[in-house]
């Protein structure tokens, strides 16, 4: 396995949803904030997916949902195979 590359907007919150999705298929905000030991409310997870979505690394199930999916892109990421920075840029809004 390769080094992680993460773009420069990416936090650590953000590795360890990517890591929590590849290891559970799906999760929804709710879900990934009472597994963490983080101190991440469940609207941090959900920003945090809403970024990891406009960047392609997760996607909803379907549209407006809360349940998110790891990408190809985001499993590529996750092995060192992909360099997050090359990624579409997230609204920060």
């Amino acid at each position: 396995m390769s080094e992680r590359r993460p773009a420069e907007w990416m936090c650590c919150l953000d590795e360890r949803i990517l890591e929590h999705l590849q290891r559970e298929g799906w999760a929804t905000p709710r879900h990934i904030e009472r597994t963490f030991s983080m101190n991440a409310s469940e609207g941090r997870t959900q920003e945090r997916l809403k970024m990891l979505a406009d960047a392609g690394l997760v996607a909803p199930f379907f549209e407006s949902s809360r349940m998110y999916e790891l990408t190809g892109e985001g499993k590529r990421y996750l092995e060192g195979e992909l360099d997050a920075k090359h990624q579409p840029f997230p609204y920060i809004g």
